[in-house]
């Protein structure tokens, strides 16, 4: 079964206290959901159109795990503190066997 992912790049942050708060309540709800961590922040090489930011990459076991964690009511509560403290582009995306 292929895994899902949780991608994330960031554009901008415009308000470092709210990603701080998110972070601290993200982490717990990701984990809780299965989610394991693979990249957050550190070194970054962009190319093409890609942007130099803060990218994260998380691992599920499943695409379907990847969205329940999403739509659970932990993460929806690190979203409401992130609000609009950042620009980013999160996609959940299915892996290949």
């Amino acid at each position: 079964m292929p895994k899902g992912y949780w991608v994330s790049v960031y554009r901008t942050i415009s308000d470092p206290e709210k990603l701080a708060a998110y972070n601290k309540l993200a982490g717990p709800a990701v984990k809780a959901a299965g989610g394991r961590t693979f990249v957050r922040g550190g070194r970054v090489a962009a190319h093409d159109a890609g942007i130099a930011e803060r990218t994260v990459l998380v691992e599920f076991d499943s695409f379907e795990q990847a969205v329940a964690a999403r739509e659970s009511a932990a993460y929806q509560e690190a979203l409401v503190a992130l609000s609009d403290g950042v620009e980013r582009d999160f996609r959940v995306v299915e892996g290949i066997d």
